[in-house]
C-alpha cells in the first residue's frame, strides 16, 4: 500500500518533519518499507496558456505562442489534435525531465530542437501518460483555469512535490480502517496526540428498496447498498484532476470518470465500490427489473471478469448475481457482461461488505490482487457503504443523479465496548498515564469514553478487532509510544512454575536418553491423512479460513502426523527410529469449556519403525511405556483395548492395549492397522503410543528417578507355559525384583496349548 505524505496533510496538521513523521508512523502504526522521493520529480514544469495556436499546413503539427507568466511568450511545436487557443496546458521547460521516465535507466529531458527545418521548439506541451498520470496520450493534458493560472508550478498546483510511503500491509491485517487515507489519517493524528476532525459522517439517503436485494447464504455479505445512478448529463473527462494525482501516487491509471471515481472514493475511505451498467445488468438477468442475488458459486460454474479471462468458479466464491445469472466475483472483480463503457446511460453503484474468509479464498484461488479484494480480506466493516454511495453521487453529479436506493442490512450490530481503570492500564504497560491522558489518547481517535469508577470505552464503528481490556491497553500503550516507556520490572509477585512445562522438560529428557527424536508438526491437518491413519473425520474441528486446503482440520490426536513423518524417514532412509511430540489436541467429543471454546488436551504420541527386524513391534513400544513411565516412579497396568478407543486411533485392537496407572486410564500402546503401514508405506515393524500428558500431570507428582546403574550381568530367559504373557512377566518381575525385565518374543506353535515366552534380563 502507498500513501501520499501531502494527501496525509489535508487531513491532519503535522507539526513534525516528514523524517520524524515516518519514524513515528514506523513505530507506533506500521513498518515503512521504503520512501519514494517525488520532491523533485516535477521540477522545471509549469502551467502554461496557449495564446496562439497555428496549424502548420501539410502537417499534424500546430505552432504555439505559450504564456509562462513571464514577459516574453514562447515558441512551441505540438502535434495533439486537442491543442487550442486560450487552454491552460502543462509545459515542461527546456532542461526539465520528462516524469515517465524518471524510473528509467536513461531518463528523458527535454531541450529545445529545431522542427522541419526551420521551427524552434523550446520544451513540449505535455499529455497525462508523459506526466505519469494514467496511459492516456490521444492528446495534451488539459488544466482547469479556476485551479491555476499561467506560470504556476504544476507540482504547488497539484501537490505533487511529495514523499510516498511504501506501506507493509501485513500488519494491519487486524485494521481495515486504516487502508484508506482518511483512516490512516486518523491514526496519524492519535499518534500525535491530536483530535482527529472526522469528515462528515452523517448520510442523507434514504433506502427505497426498489431494487430486489437477496442474500443467500449466511455471514457471506453482512451488507449490500445498491445505488441506481441515471444520466442527466456529460461526464466527459476535460481536466487534469486531484483524482488523476492520487490514482497516480497510489500506483492506479485513471481509466474512465465512473470507474474512477470508485477507485479514488476506495483509496479515501477504504471501502472498494463496483459499477455495473444497469441496462446491462437488466438485460443478463432477463426481466424486467434488476433483482440482485448474492450467494456462493455452484462448482464448476464460469464467468468471464472484466480483464477478459474465463474463470471456472468453486463452492467458496461469493458471486454477484442478475436474477441468479452471475455477472461479478464478489468483492474481487467485475464481470465482463455487466461493464461500464462510453455508451452507459445508468449505473448500479454496489458497495458491499463480503466474508473475508471467502474472498482469502477467491484471491488465491483465482490469483486475484486486486486494491479492492486486498482491501476486503482485511475485514471492512458494514458502517460506511451508503456514505461512499452517497460521496461517488456528488463527484459524478454533472452527469448522474440518484434514482433509487437498496440497502439489505439488519442494522443490528452493536457496538463493543470495554469496562477498565486507568489503574489496570497504568498496571500492564507499567507507566503513570493520568485518566486524562487515557481518555485523550482514546477520543483522539474515535472511541468515546465514560468517566467514572471505571472508563467505559465504546469502540467506534470502524474498529472491529476491540473486544477485551488488552485491546484497550493496547492502544493506550501503542498511541503514546512504547518507546516512551519506562522499563520496570513487573508489579506483581513472582510468577509460579508451570507444571506442564517441568513435564515436558522431563519427558523430553527422559526419551532424548532412550534415544527418541522430538518433532514439532502442525496442529492443523488434513482430511487425507486421518484417512490414511484410519481415523474418523467426523470428530475433529474443521478450520473456517484454512491458509491451505492440507490444513483443513484441528488434529485429534499426536500419532497420525508422527506416521507421516515416519514415512519421509523412511524413505530417506534411516532404517530405525523412533519420533515423538508433545501438544495439544482437540476433539468435538471433548465439548467445550468454561469459555465456550474448545477443550484441550496435551498429548504425547510415539512412533517407533524398524526396515529390518522381524519381530513383534508391540512389546519394544510396550517396553518404552513401561521404562518411560517407571522414570515418574508410576507403574503401567495393560488392559485390553475397547472397541470404541480402537475405532478412534490407527491401532491393531488384537496388537494393542490400553495403558492404565491404577485406575487412571493414560492411552494406548500398539501395532499400527496393516491398511495404516501399507497407506504410509512403512515398514512391518511399526508401533507407538499416545497417552494423556494431563492425566499424567494429575497422577501423585510424577517425579523423575535416575535408574542409571552399572549393568553386573544379563542372560535371557525362556519360559514354557499356558498362562497368558501378563501373568508371565508378572511372575518374572517377583522373582528377580532387582532385573530389569524386556520381552525378547512369544513362540507358540500351530495347535500347541503351551507358548515359548522369552525375556531378556539385566541385573544391575
Amino acid at each position: 500500500m502507498k500513501i501520499s505524505l501531502n494527501w496525509l496533510k489535508k487531513y491532519v496538521e503535522i507539526p513534525v518533519s516528514d523524517e520524524e513523521l515516518i519514524r513515528l508512523i514506523g513505530a507506533r502504526l506500521v513498518e515503512v518499507e521504503g520512501v519514494i522521493d517525488e520532491t523533485h520529480k516535477y521540477d522545471g514544469i509549469k502551467v502554461v496558456r496557449v495564446e496562439s495556436a497555428e496549424k502548420i499546413e501539410g502537417t499534424h503539427l500546430t505552432l504555439c505562442m505559450v504564456n509562462d507568466g513571464s514577459a516574453e511568450l514562447t515558441q512551441v511545436l505540438c502535434g495533439a489534435p486537442n491543442v487550442r487557443e486560450g487552454m491552460l496546458a502543462a509545459w515542461i521547460a527546456p532542461g526539465a525531465t520528462v516524469p515517465a521516465s524518471v524510473k528509467e535507466d536513461a531518463p528523458f529531458v527535454i531541450g529545445t530542437r529545431k522542427m522541419l527545418g526551420k521551427y524552434d521548439s523550446h520544451g513540449m506541451l505535455a499529455a497525462a501518460d508523459e506526466l505519469d498520470f494514467g496511459d492516456e496520450h490521444d492528446g495534451i493534458a488539459e488544466i482547469d483555469s479556476n485551479m491555476a493560472k499561467p506560470g504556476d508550478a504544476l507540482a504547488d498546483v497539484f501537490g505533487l512535490n511529495d514523499l510516498i510511503l511504501e506501506i507493509e500491509n501485513k500488519s494491519l491485517t487486524h485494521r481495515p480502517d486504516t487502508f484508506g487515507l482518511i483512516g490512516f489519517a486518523r491514526e496519524v493524528a492519535g499518534i500525535l496526540g491530536q483530535k482527529f476532525n472526522e469528515p462528515a459522517a452523517e448520510c442523507s439517503l434514504k433506502p427505497d428498496n426498489a431494487i430486489d436485494i437477496k442474500i443467500e447464504g449466511d455471514n457471506i455479505c453482512e451488507r449490500y447498498s445498491a445505488v441506481v445512478f441515471e444520466k442527466h448529463g456529460e461526464i466527459k473527462k476535460k481536466y487534469l484532476t486531484l483524482t488523476d494525482t492520487l490514482l497516480a501516487k497510489s500506483g492506479m491509471r485513471p481509466i474512465d470518470p465512473i470507474v474512477d471515481a470508485t477507485n479514488y472514493l476506495m483509496l479515501l475511505t477504504g471501502q472498494p465500490l463496483h459499477a455495473f451498467d444497469y441496462d446491462k445488468f437488466v438485460a443478463v438477468g432477463g426481466s424486467k427489473n434488476p433483482k440482485i442475488i448474492v450467494r456462493l458459486a455452484h462448482a464448476g460454474e464460469k464467468m468471464e471478469l472484466l480483464d477478459g479471462k474465463e474463470i471456472t468458479m468453486n463452492e467458496s466464491d461469493i458471486v454477484i448475481t442478475s436474477n441468479d445469472v452471475p455477472v461479478a466475483l464478489a468483492g474481487a472483480m467485475g464481470g465482463a457482461s455487466t461493464m461500464i463503457d462510453e455508451n452507459t446511460k445508468n449505473v448500479i453503484l454496489e458497495s458491499a461488505t463480503f466474508s473475508l474468509y471467502n474472498l482469502r479464498k477467491t484471491q488465491m484461488a483465482h490469483g486475484i490482487f486486486s486494491e479492492a479484494i486486498t482491501r476486503f480480506t482485511k475485514g471492512q466493516p458494514p458502517y460506511q457503504t451508503l456514505n461512499v454511495a452517497e460521496a461517488c453521487a456528488s463527484l459524478l453529479k454533472d452527469g448522474f443523479k440518484i434514482s433509487s436506493v437498496s440497502d439489505a442490512y439488519d442494522y443490528k450490530a452493536k457496538a463493543n465496548v470495554v469496562e477498565i481503570t486507568t489503574d489496570e492500564i497504568n498496571r500492564l504497560l507499567g507507566t503513570d498515564y493520568s485518566e486524562k491522558k487515557v481518555v485523550n489518547t482514546l477520543t483522539n481517535v474515535g472511541f468515546e469514553v465514560e468517566t467514572g469508577k471505571e472508563l467505559k470505552v465504546t469502540a467506534p464503528a470502524w474498529r472491529t478487532d476491540i473486544h477485551i481490556k488488552e485491546d484497550i491497553i493496547e492502544e493506550v500503550g501503542r498511541l503514546n509510544g512504547y518507546d516512551n516507556i519506562t522499563p520496570t520490572l513487573p508489579r506483581h509477585n513472582s510468577a509460579t512454575k508451570n507444571k506442564m512445562l517441568t513435564l515436558k522438560r522431563e519427558i523430553r529428557d527422559t526419551m532424548k536418553e532412550f534415544g527418541a527424536n522430538e518433532v514439532l508438526t502442525y496442529s492443523f491437518v488434513s482430511e487425507r491423512l486421518l484417512e490414511n491413519a484410519g481415523v474418523k473425520t467426523s470428530n475433529s474441528y474443521k478450520i473456517v479460513n484454512s491458509i491451505s486446503p492440507e490444513l483443513q482440520l484441528v488434529r485429534q490426536s499426536i500419532v497420525p502426523s508422527l506416521l507421516d513423518k515416519a514415512h519421509m524417514n523412511q524413505k530417506i532412509p534411516f532404517d530405525e527410529f523412533a519420533l515423538f511430540e508433545m501438544n495439544k489436541v482437540y476433539r468435538k467429543d471433548l465439548g467445550f469449556n468454561d469459555e465456550e471454546v474448545p477443550t484441550e488436551k496435551m498429548s504425547m504420541g510415539f512412533v517407533l519403525a524398524e526396515r529390518k527386524n522381524q519381530g513383534t513391534a508391540y512389546y519394544k513400544a510396550k517396553m518404552y511405556v513401561e521404562k518411560f513411565l517407571k522414570r515418574f516412579n508410576l507403574e503401567a497396568e495393560f488392559k485390553p483395548l475397547k472397541t470404541d478407543v480402537a475405532e478412534a486411533l490407527p491401532f491393531e485392537k488384537k496388537r494393542a492395549a490400553e495403558i492404565y496407572v491404577g485406575e487412571n486410564y493414560l492411552g494406548v500402546v500398539g501395532e499400527f492397522r496393516t491398511g495404516v503401514k501399507h497407506n504410509f508405506k512403512l515398514a512391518d515393524y511399526l508401533a507407538g503410543f499416545e497417552i494423556d500428558l494431563d492425566v499424567l500431570l494429575s497422577l501423585e507428582t510424577p517425579k523423575k528417578v535416575n535408574n542409571s546403574f552399572e549393568i553386573k550381568d544379563k542372560q535371557d530367559l525362556t519360559i514354557a507355559t499356558k498362562k497368558t504373557y501378563a501373568e508371565t512377566l508378572k511372575e518374572v518381575r517377583e522373582k528377580y525384583p532387582e532385573a530389569e525385565i524386556t520381552p525378547v518374543g512369544i513362540y507358540q506353535p500351530e495347535g500347541a496349548e503351551e507358548k515359548n515366552i522369552t525375556f531378556h534380563l539385566e541385573f544391575r
